[in-house]
């Protein structure tokens, strides 16, 4: 769905975020876009489509965004995986190791998932984007331990600055209860009332 190409902005004006959003649209022909609202009261935009016209997009956002911008992600080549993640699919079947990368910004999450997953032979158990998570973002590798080691430490290599890492920690054989906890969901919620 998004191939070749996807980016993020991340905003800290919902206001700006929808004036930049529509201006997004209108600069190039998009196959994509998702918006909307996060918390802590952030606006999200999500691209894909072609390289150059999510590069034309991407440049119209970042215009009309200026200083409302938190963070942004650009992914000329995206992982397909990392899109099946983002529409909200999981990996239920748990490898040996448990890889986490805690990100302070929702794009910094996808650019460490998207790193990690190219670099070794991992899966993404899942990847949790700002609701609930105070604007933060959580990724989860899973996979052998050297992989998943791998996975984790590109990942926090691809961030552009280290204030975007939380926490980066490799788990090796977690214990299979709290494997069909995170099979289920992360969100403590979700677990309560399954």
């Amino acid at each position: 769905m998004f191939d070749p190409a996807l980016s993020l902005i991340e905003f800290s004006s919902i206001a700006v975020g929808i004036q930049a959003a529509d201006a997004m649209v209108k600069r190039a022909p998009i196959e994509v876009i998702q918006a909307g609202t996060v918390q802590p009261g952030k606006y999200l935009v999500l691209i894909g489509g072609l390289t150059a016209d999510v590069e034309e997009s991407l440049a119209a956002g970042r215009q009309v965004g200026g200083a409302a911008i938190v963070d942004i992600v650009y992914l000329p080549q995206v992982h397909r995986e990392l899109v099946q993640a983002l529409q909200g699919g999981r990996v239920s079947d748990p490898h040996d190791a448990l890889g986490v990368v805690e990100t302070s910004s929702v794009a910094a999450a996808i650019q460490a998932a998207d790193a990690g997953i190219k670099a070794a032979e991992v899966r993404l158990v899942e990847v949790r984007l700002a609701d609930g998570l105070g604007g933060k973002g959580i990724v989860l590798f899973s996979g052998l331990v050297a992989d998943v080691e791998i996975a984790v430490d590109r990942g926090v290599a691809a961030l552009d600055r280290p204030d975007q890492l939380v926490r980066q920690v490799v788990i090796p054989q977690l214990h299979e209860e709290l494997w069909a906890n995170l099979s289920q969901a992360t969100r403590f919620r979700e677990i309560v009332t399954a």
